[in-house]
């Protein structure tokens, strides 16, 4: 029989496998949404994410998977970042503040100087062909749940008498985010 010595013991558990990170996930990711942005996800080349994140490929792979799951945490970060203001416009008291709302944060969005142009959902959309299928798909999804959850807004901005009884509020929806 062996005794180990506790101080021994110590010695023999695993370390941590690999070098540590020597970059910034956030600061990677923010880099790669300005890419995406700018280029769409075909247009948005591997060489293109690495040279903006300030990384190369095997950090990429390791630390955000494929080019296609890189753009889902993209996607997840635009909604919660600069795209953020279509959720809080759902949440003012009435139909009349959620468009102004709405309509004043893709303006500001559109002219703050620190973005890309455009939408990433949309020009992520416009962007995808047969290869990249399943983002198609996934952003018609994003697309079609935030029209869903403004007419859902209006139709309860219609219930309580904030818009008229007659209002269509999936033309409404569509109208305004088409506006957008």
């Amino acid at each position: 029989m062996i005794y180990l010595l506790p101080s021994m013991k110590q010695a023999m558990t695993p370390s941590l496998r690999g070098r540590p990170r020597e970059f910034d996930l956030e600061k990677a990711l923010d880099r790669a949404m300005k890419v995406f942005w700018g280029k769409g996800y075909l247009g948005a080349s591997l060489s293109d994410l690495t040279a903006a994140m300030r990384i190369n490929r095997p950090s990429l792979y390791a630390a955000f998977g494929n080019k296609e799951s890189l753009f889902q945490k993209v996607l997840e970060r635009y909604n919660e970042g600069p795209s953020a203001w279509f959720r809080e416009a759902l949440e003012e008291p009435t139909a009349r503040r959620v468009v102004e709302r709405m309509l004043r944060g893709a303006v500001e969005m559109a002219t703050n100087s620190r973005y890309p142009r455009g939408c990433l959902w949309v020009r992520g959309t416009f962007s995808c062909g047969d290869p990249a299928q399943s983002i198609r798909e996934q952003l018609l999804v994003h697309r079609t749940t935030g029209e869903a959850e403004l007419r859902k807004r209006f139709e309860r901005a219609i219930r309580e008498g904030d818009l008229p009884a007659t209002t269509d509020a999936l033309a409404l929806a569509r109208y305004v985010l088409t506006m957008n």
